[in-house]
């Protein structure tokens, strides 16, 4: 019997190439002033990834992206996977040393970047590694780079019959290294597709979503947003930036459905919007990840918005919950339930699974798993956990538990947890307290020598208006338990922060946690 049908599921590639010829005229990307219809939008990736091959760079081949948010950095990542390249996307608030260990590690062979980003790179050129051999630039075209524009020019329009399969790589995302070195994760083509699938469906997208994306598309983050809207045949709106006025101005104006961003932007937008109250009644599914969601901001968010946040937890790796606002009541400090297709437990310190109730860290399983790190065998043993029945899972590093009901509480990073006395101590409990404080704009809490526990918990806090030290001591040490009270409170302007928002307790550790207290 004749098969009329794909012989396996189609990629992504295949997917968007559809949305080029049935959603010819629909707007698929807004940045500025450039609306690309999804026609328009699908012929230019493939223009470039035919550019790309034509240039002799070989499927799988690993293309770093050091790219401003932009149209350019997003056709970039879909002509990329349209070729059967590897993308790997650079944040850019990294430093020379991380950015080029990071293009050592992944042995690009191409290299894009926008013009903002181009001296930056010549600086840095002789000690890429020798695997690069093309330079490409949104803009310039000389001796040395050659532009996309050039590369693009008379090629077809079709997507390029290029051979992959489910197994062959998308991409290398690597990790923010809040806790250690920067990893690179990869990505397969049909983990992204499933990914994109099951949070879709989690997240409410469909083909009328006009999704803003305001953090850099080398952010795990973004692509929540990206790829979701992109499978279901939406619209992106794509900012340069962050700002709080600016992504309620596009809101109103845009009519926009979905977003992603974590929660220190929230925060500024309820701000900005309490200041100039503006129209938000398009708002159907806001995402909020990347680092915890404290529950007086949730309560704030989903007052705001009518209801329409979803928190996420997750990691890169493959792990993902998600709290429905359906079920948000009662439980506003639990991160959900994890998609469908992924399964989760707590296990101890023995890697013995534990009941509800029962703090220890959180493990996952499912189609979303990455396939492993880059060139990372020891970190990849160390992740993975098989149990008595044969089954793999992946370690979090987070601790936390499961209710009664199958709600995920996460408790802290496990790297984090504070040992005092013997007991653990888990900053996050702390900090939820601390930022009901009124004076306190921002707070973490670290560890610091203790002559008499060992260890003892100290905040490092941002002030609103002044506050006092001893006072806010007293005030807060009312309302935590014995074993969880405060030593001390340190005031400094802002905490050191990741462009996706987690706070980069390592760097509060290495300036405050070599004090000693009694």
């Amino acid at each position: 019997m004749s098969d009329f049908f794909y012989s396996s599921p189609p990629l992504l590639p295949e997917i968007l190439s559809l949305h080029g010829k049935w959603r010819a005229q629909q707007d698929a990307v807004i940045c500025g002033g450039q609306r690309l219809s999804w026609q328009q939008f699908c012929h230019d990736n493939h223009r470039l990834a035919h550019g790309l091959i034509a240039q002799g760079v070989l499927p799988g081949s690993r293309v770093g992206i050091v790219m401003s948010n932009g149209v350019p950095m997003l056709q970039t990542i879909m002509a990329v996977m349209a070729a059967g390249l590897v993308s790997v996307p650079i944040n850019l608030s990294v430093n020379d040393q991380s950015l080029v260990g990071m293009m050592t590690d992944a042995e690009i062979s191409v290299l894009v970047v926008t013009g903002d980003q181009q001296q930056r790179i010549e600086n840095l050129l002789d000690k890429m590694p020798a695997s690069l051999r093309l330079l490409l630039s949104d803009t310039l075209d000389n001796d040395r780079w050659t532009s996309l524009a050039a590369i693009s020019a008379d090629m077809s329009e079709k997507l390029p019959p290029v051979s992959y399969s489910d197994e062959s790589p998308l991409n290398i995302i690597y990790s923010s290294g809040t806790t250690g070195l920067p990893k690179g994760i990869v990505h397969h083509h049909r983990g992204r597709r499933d990914w994109a699938y099951d949070l879709s469906l989690a997240l409410r997208y469909d083909d009328r979503a006009k999704t803003l994306l305001t953090i850099g598309l080398y952010s795990n983050i973004s692509w929540v947003g990206m790829l979701c809207t992109l499978l279901v045949g939406g619209t992106i709106v794509l900012h340069s930036k962050f700002g709080s006025e600016e992504f309620l101005q596009t809101v109103s104006h845009e009519k926009i459905t979905h977003t992603v961003m974590v929660p220190i932007q929230y925060q500024r937008v309820i701000e900005s919007y309490r200041q100039q109250p503006t129209d938000i009644s398009s708002i159907k599914s806001m995402m909020s990840c990347g680092s915890p969601l404290h529950q007086e901001l949730k309560k704030q968010i989903f007052k705001t918005f009518n209801g329409a946040i979803i928190e996420l937890y997750g990691l890169t790796e493959g792990i993902i919950t998600t709290l429905s606002p359906e079920h948000i009541e009662g439980r506003w400090e639990s991160v959900g339930k994890p998609l469908m297709g992924t399964d989760i437990a707590i296990i101890d310190e023995q890697d013995n699974i534990l009941p509800s109730g029962k703090s220890g860290e959180v493990i996952s399983r499912g189609r979303i798993t990455m396939p492993g790190y880059y060139r990372r065998n020891e970190e990849n043993r160390q992740a993975q956990l098989v149990d008595a029945d044969g089954l793999q899972w992946i370690r979090t590093g987070d601790i936390g538990y499961l209710d009664h009901e199958g709600f995920l509480y996460i408790v802290d990073r496990k790297k984090d947890m504070i040992l005092s006395g013997g007991q653990n101590i888990y900053p996050q409990d702390i900090e939820s307290v601390l930022v009901q404080h009124p004076d306190i704009d921002d707070v973490a809490v670290v560890a610091a020598a203790s002559q008499r526990w060992g260890e003892t918990p100290i905040a490092i806090a941002v002030q609103q208006n002044n506050c006092g030290r001893d006072e806010f001591i007293q005030w807060a040490n009312t309302r935590l338990g014995k074993q969880q009270r405060l030593t001390d409170v340190i005031f400094i302007d802002a905490l050191p922060r990741n462009p996706n928002g987690k706070i980069l307790k390592r760097e509060l550790r290495a300036s405050f946690g070599s004090k000693t207290y009694e």
